[in-house]
């Protein structure tokens, strides 16, 4: 029986990344996005699977609707990989405190939504995986970056927390650390940055894959820096 893997933030470029991943490895893919359609390419590529879009996963009945959507339609679900998220610069200073509760809900909000729906479901499954994508740059604050350092900040200890939650459950539940990632949009935001110093989704999406699989089962509650393109 082939595994069902639910990946949130699923039509951006590591979202997508991750799902081809996975679909290539012969799983069941469902991606859940708050855009509502995915890019040409990304229906095109994932013809056949389950593409949800227009899902607020800062609504747990949202989100709860979407993974039983996609256990529904393949059976059941065997790992939820958390990619939702967003990114501002912003200073304390000249900012504004509405970044600070934007940011908690993308980055931590969605993920606790999704993790909570997806839990039954793994249970029912007999155990599973969560994987949570963090960031590097939660371990210390720099300039501009407080409200994103504290809400990565924020789901890593809930990823800790979790991981204890469910160690006897069967469910591992690990989180990736990636520094900057190499897409259109940071490359876009950053254009004189050296780009061959970027770490790239699909090695992202390696080690995700390596967590979900068996070979993993005994790491759970790990914060796994993924920093360097090499």
């Amino acid at each position: 029986m082939a595994m069902t893997v639910v990946i949130t933030g699923g039509f951006g470029t590591l979202g997508a990344a991750v799902g081809r991943a996975f679909k290539a490895a012969g799983a069941n893919v469902g991606l859940i996005d708050h855009a509502l359609s995915p890019t040409d390419e990304v229906a095109r590529e994932f013809t056949g699977q389950c593409l949800l879009g227009g899902v607020d996963l800062t609504s747990f009945d949202a989100a709860q609707a979407a993974l039983r959507t996609v256990a529904a339609k393949f059976g059941g679900l065997d790992a939820l990989i958390n990619v939702a998220g967003g990114f501002r610069w912003e200073t304390v200073e000249e900012g504004s405190l509405d970044t600070w509760d934007d940011l908690y809900s993308m980055n931590l909000k969605t993920a606790v939504s999704a993790c909570k729906a997806a839990i039954p479901l793994l249970i029912a499954r007999g155990g599973g995986r969560i994987v949570n994508i963090g960031a590097a740059a939660a371990s210390r604050g720099g300039l501009g970056m407080g409200a994103y350092a504290a809400s990565k900040s924020a789901l890593a200890r809930m990823t800790e927390s979790l991981a204890e939650e469910l160690k006897d459950r069967n469910i591992t539940v690990n989180a990736i650390l990636p520094a900057i990632i190499d897409t259109p949009v940071n490359r876009q935001e950053m254009p004189d940055a050296d780009f061959l110093r970027w770490v790239q989704p699909v090695s992202i999406a390696n080690v995700i894959s390596f967590l979900v699989s068996a070979q993993a089962s005994a790491v759970t509650g790990a914060q796994i820096p993924v920093t360097h393109r090499c």
